[in-house]
């Protein structure tokens, strides 16, 4: 993907930036396709005729079949696109967000409710790397 950029280097995040969208415009239109009922029915029905009517990369496919919500972005997934699948699932963003942090609901809430995640602990990777740390 396009030229190296700072913030590739915040492990476990995923800027959605031009590069991205280029990379997940496939993807990203069938999520958004998600926010019209009869698309949703659609898919219910078969999933992968469905997905057939977009030109997604197999990984992209597989990631929307296996609901890896951390994997769709990676792979050029919008939050707020991707988030309609979850929707479609009866996920909120809420719980969307527990699943994505590998926290739960709860957890995450909690978190959230206390003031959100320490910045201890969190670097970008060539701070690791400086430490001799993974």
């Amino acid at each position: 993907m396009g030229l190296n950029k700072d913030y590739e280097d915040i492990p476990g995040t995923f800027v959605f930036d031009a590069d991205r969208g280029r990379e997940g415009y496939q993807l990203n239109q069938f999520c958004i396709s998600l926010r019209k009922a009869p698309n949703r029915e659609a898919f219910g029905a078969d999933e992968g005729a469905y997905l057939d009517k977009y030109k997604m990369t197999e990984e992209q496919r597989q990631a929307v079949i296996d609901r890896d919500w951390n994997q769709l972005l990676e792979l050029g997934g919008n939050i707020y696109y991707t988030s309609k699948l979850a929707a479609n699932d009866g996920i909120n963003f809420q719980q969307l967000a527990g699943l994505m942090t590998g926290m739960g609901n709860e957890a995450y809430r909690a978190m959230m409710i206390a003031g959100g995640r320490s910045p201890e602990g969190n670097r970008y990777q060539h701070e690791w790397d400086e430490k001799g740390e993974e």
